[in-house]
């Protein structure tokens, strides 16, 4: 607690806080984590919360759920921000703990320095206060590793959109109450909650912007105001966090999966989040040798083409050459001959005991080499009977990396789900030794829609 929680504040507070849930029951959108039966409905019926870090994307509910958890386990409840509170802060609260009974709720967790984060690590691990932590990052990538395992991580998801737009009646109702009403159709509404993005925070801040200074009669919302309103809306992404990796991971597999589709709606994606174009062909690069190889070379030189493009012409534009590159990757033939026979060659390499150079691959450059036994390569284009091809009858007869990769070219179901080739595309792949066809378009985009419609990707 500080001079800045104990003062009063200078504003209304916002739609969002004004209807702040109050008990679990009121939290709309994280049914698997409030549910009757639920691992924190048991631990508050046994009065023994311990450490719980609750971690998901802004707006989904995290304190609102800290809360009202303080509200419920009859325990005394402090609030800390990670960017305000002190050592000494937590501290205080450690030795106020051993006198009565706390709930610490930290927001920002994983905004903590490491002297702070050891003091709370010795609450933790001595239970001398139950904690509850709220983080937007992946704790086990920011939170130390020793917090992490003495706490019961509790994944937030973003709201789903059915539930979004029961919370955006609720705000309307609010503001009516609250003598600001406002008219609004039932398809602007599903787009509020949609473009919302599944954060509750954002969609109310942005029906009360909608409300706020229209005077006292009913304010009909009108097409015109919701995109004006939205003409800058962001989209959650933290270019060194989840979403980072997540969508680059989609992205890519879609490519993999020939899924045209699916490829130009995660590229987007990053686009619009303002991925650097640079970043986005390199991936397209790796890709176009990973995935498409051996079975269209040219794959690669677009790939290659594109990121000496994108270096010279920026956004909007960009947009328009990395799409010819992850197209041209989502729709070729597809071989990963090139990947596995390196992986394969690699492994051995790393396993095995070293292979001596035949004599007949030696250097002959130098006089004396002949002397030194270096002789006996035949050139291939004049002897029918290639010399270089000895060292797999000879040296390399147990590793022979491209029969390895040519038979991998048949893999299990499994494998597929594994390696992208299937890439739950609905579509049995053609094949013709290591290379396999691209099955036309797959599901991905079909997924992605699907997924718009239950909650905002």
């Amino acid at each position: 607690m500080d001079l800045f929680d104990k003062a009063e504040p200078l504003s209304e507070q916002p739609l969002a806080a004004r209807m702040r849930p109050r008990t679990l029951d009121e939290i709309v959108g994280q049914h698997a984590i409030t549910a009757e039966g639920s691992t924190l409905r048991r631990r508050i019926k046994a009065k023994a919360l311990g450490s719980i870090i609750l971690y998901g994307p802004p707006g989904v509910g995290k304190t609102s759920i800290a809360q009202a958890v303080g509200a419920m386990i009859g325990k005394e409840f402090r609030q800390l921000h990670a960017t305000r509170a002190g050592v000494a802060d937590l501290r205080k609260l450690a030795d106020e703990a051993r006198m009565k009974p706390l709930l610490i709720f930290v927001d920002e967790v994983h905004r903590f320095s490491a002297t702070q984060a050891d003091d709370l690590l010795s609450i933790c691990e001595n239970g001398v206060a139950d904690f509850m932590g709220a983080t937007t990052g992946n704790p086990y990538h920011t939170l130390p590793p020793a917090l992490v395992s003495r706490s019961t991580i509790l994944k937030l998801e973003p709201v789903a959109i059915a539930d979004m737009e029961q919370l955006v009646r609720r705000g309307i109702a609010q503001l009516v109450r609250e003598g600001a009403p406002v008219s609004m159709s039932d398809a602007q509404i599903k787009t509020l909650a949609g473009r919302s993005g599944g954060d509750v925070r954002r969609a109310l801040t942005t029906l009360e912007g909608l409300a706020v200074g229209r005077g006292p009669n009913e304010v009909e919302i009108t097409d015109a105001m919701m995109d004006e309103a939205f003409a800058a809306a962001p989209v959650n992404h933290d270019r060194s966090g989840d979403a980072h990796y997540d969508i680059t991971s989609a992205f890519v597999k879609s490519m993999r999966g020939s899924d045209p589709d699916g490829t130009l709606y995660w590229l987007a994606r990053m686009i619009h989040a303002g991925e650097d174009p640079r970043y986005i062909a390199r991936r397209i690069m790796i890709h176009a040798s990973e995935d498409v190889g051996l079975a269209d070379n040219s794959a690669l030189q677009t790939a290659v083409a594109a990121l000496h493009a994108v270096e010279k012409i920026g956004y909007p534009e960009a947009q328009i050459i990395l799409a010819h590159a992850a197209l041209h990757v989502a729709r070729a033939p597809k071989s990963n001959a090139a990947h596995r026979g390196i992986a394969l060659a690699m492994g051995y390499v790393t396993s095995e005991a070293p292979l001596n150079v035949p004599l007949y691959l030696r250097d002959t450059h130098y006089k004396g080499a002949a002397k030194l036994g270096h002789e006996g390569y035949l050139f291939p284009m004049t002897m029918r009977a290639a010399g270089s091809s000895r060292i797999t009858r000879r040296a390399s007869r147990a590793a022979a990396f491209t029969k390895a990769t040519a038979a991998a070219a048949q893999p299990s179901k499994a494998a597929r789900m594994i390696s992208g080739s299937g890439c739950r595309c609905g579509r049995k792949p053609r094949r013709n030794g290591d290379v396999i066809h691209s099955a036309g378009r797959g599901r991905g985009a079909e997924q992605a829609r699907h997924a718009l419609t239950r909650r905002n990707p």
